[in-house]
């Protein structure tokens, strides 16, 4: 009997180890993902059409192997930097006393609300000679380094001090403490974020033309609005692909499968920050001004100049108001969708881990990985031949929007959900609660914080989109990244530096919200 009864206690206990997939929720994934495999199919397609001496003929040259160089060393050398830059930063901000901590600690998210290539706008017409490797970089990890400090910063509150007072406590020192307890506790920020960065540094346009420096998405652009040669830029975005992939190992491989959600606020304590002495703090505050000035400095004081040097002449506001309301319309409507759009994925990422889980979310990776406009004209292609209807619409807008952003909001959302563990929806249910009423009372409720920042961080992105919006834009639509572009390639700078300015002062309160968000999701 007693055994009957233990039996009886296990069966009941064994699905709650691994929740059951909802059938709704695996087929969104499953269409979301499959929709993100567009651009690629159409890349493979074309790649067949070309057919196999052409397409070795426009790989296997001199110029390809540039192009990889640039854009490997771009990723191998921006990547880590930014990866330092952000978690020493973070680190100061949130584990010393640096004077006016909270006051850095948000202005060290203030550059997401630069777009790069407005970045690169701005130290172009700073110093002109500017270019190659090392201006790649620079620009790079100025505009990029916040996704690596926003969800370190987070960890960092998170963390319990109790841990790092064991490991003090049995004799390691301050720096083996750091390396040995710390930075494990931060892999998942670290991986999130610089996959993040890389993606960001494959499909970057404006920002490297400016500074004349190329890469394969440069060249894609080249091939397909100059010499129109379709063939040659499909192949170059066939080696995106592969450069993508490589990445997703990559980041599967440093995340491992730890499980960082944990029952309750978290500490209940804040752990002691170091003092930093007569003789750091100094140090400190010049490498955080020096950071801050480059990062956002140089871009405000840039597009104010060229806003006194072209006067009240540059204004025209019919043209402004008109940009700036179908902006805000597509960041919106695009960062809601793509939020709705991540969630199944990353409720199966966290609650159902495998090989199945795995492909939904690294799917996800491919369309983001692609140059604008690879996933543009794949959209264009499939409207003009099986949805025709729907060509040149704003629904084909928000798709592109949402295929290009898709993991921004994916990473924060898994970050979220992953901080809010089953154990509570079962709970919640013990208690007489439905399954979906627990669900959107409990874990909607806990996520909404991470919901709330890749919300932000896709209508960041929507807001410095410019070349999937040319080519997908309804006839007429001139958004705020298009109208300065248009002028600043005309060598208008000073016409181009009104959208400039709304495009910094309208992402400001995003990059805020981001930043706010994160500390939410730290379970503050």
């Amino acid at each position: 009997m007693g055994r009957a009864r233990s039996g009886d206690a296990d069966r009941t206990r064994r699905p709650t180890a691994r929740p059951r997939l909802p059938l709704p929720l695996a087929v969104t994934a499953v269409i979301v993902v499959a929709a993100s495999f567009i651009p690629l199919g159409y890349v493979v397609a074309a790649s067949i059409a070309t057919g196999w001496d052409t397409a070795a003929a426009l790989l296997f040259r001199p110029r390809v192997r540039e192009l990889l160089s640039n854009t490997v060393l771009l990723v191998v050398v921006t990547v880590p930097i930014c990866v330092i830059v952000g978690v020493l930063a973070a680190w100061l901000v949130e584990r010393t006393r640096v004077p006016g901590a909270k006051v850095w600690a948000v202005l060290l998210a203030a550059p997401l609300a630069v777009p790069a290539f407005v970045n690169s706008y701005s130290w172009v017409t700073a110093i002109p000679s500017l270019g190659g490797l090392a201006g790649g970089v620079l620009i790079a990890t100025l505009s990029y380094f916040p996704l690596v400090y926003i969800p370190a910063a987070a960890t960092l509150r998170r963390l319990d001090p109790a841990v790092e007072e064991s490991a003090r406590a049995l004799g390691l020192g301050p720096w083996a403490v750091f390396f040995r307890v710390v930075v494990p506790q931060l892999r998942l920020a670290i991986a999130g974020g610089a996959l993040l960065v890389s993606l960001h540094l494959l499909a970057e346009y404006g920002a490297f033309v400016f500074i004349r420096f190329d890469t394969f998405t440069t060249a894609i652009f080249e091939q397909y609005q100059s010499t129109f040669n379709g063939s040659a830029a499909t192949m170059l975005a066939g080696v995106l692909v592969l450069l993508c992939l490589t990445l997703l190992v990559i980041e599967s491989v440093i995340r491992g499968s730890a499980r960082y959600a944990r029952i309750g606020s978290g500490a209940a304590r804040r752990a002691v920050p170091a003092e930093l002495g007569w003789r750091y703090s100094p140090i400190v505050l010049v490498f955080l001004g020096v950071l801050i000035a480059a990062s956002v400095g140089v871009p405000v004081v840039s597009v104010l100049r060229w806003l006194v040097i072209g006067g009240s002449a540059v204004w025209e506001w019919d043209a402004v108001a008109s940009a700036l309301v179908q902006t805000l319309g597509f960041g919106i409507a695009g960062a809601v969708v793509t939020c709705v759009l991540a969630f199944p994925i990353a409720w199966i990422s966290i609650r159902r881990r495998g090989r199945f889980s795995r492909f939904l979310e690294g799917g996800t990776y491919i369309s983001s990985s692609l140059p604008g406009i690879v996933v543009a004209l794949a959209l264009v292609t499939v409207s003009i031949r099986y949805l025709h209807p729907l060509y040149q619409t704003v629904t084909v807008v928000i798709a592109g929007y949402a295929l290009l952003f898709l993991p921004r909001a994916l990473v924060n959302l898994r970050a979220g959900l992953a901080q809010a563990p089953v154990g509570l929806e079962e709970a919640a249910q013990s208690l007489g609660v439905s399954p979906l009423s627990a669900f959107f009372r409990v874990t909607l409720r806990l996520a909404a914080p991470a919901t709330a920042a890749g919300g932000a961080l896709v209508f960041l992105g929507i807001v410095n989109e410019l070349t999937a919006t040319l080519l997908l834009a309804p006839t007429g639509t001139r958004t705020l990244s298009m109208q300065f572009w248009s002028l600043s390639s005309e060598i208008d700078y000073a016409g181009a530096a009104p959208y400039a300015l709304i495009m910094i002062v309208l992402s400001l309160p995003m990059t805020y919200v981001l930043f706010s968000q994160s500390k939410k999701v730290a379970g503050l």
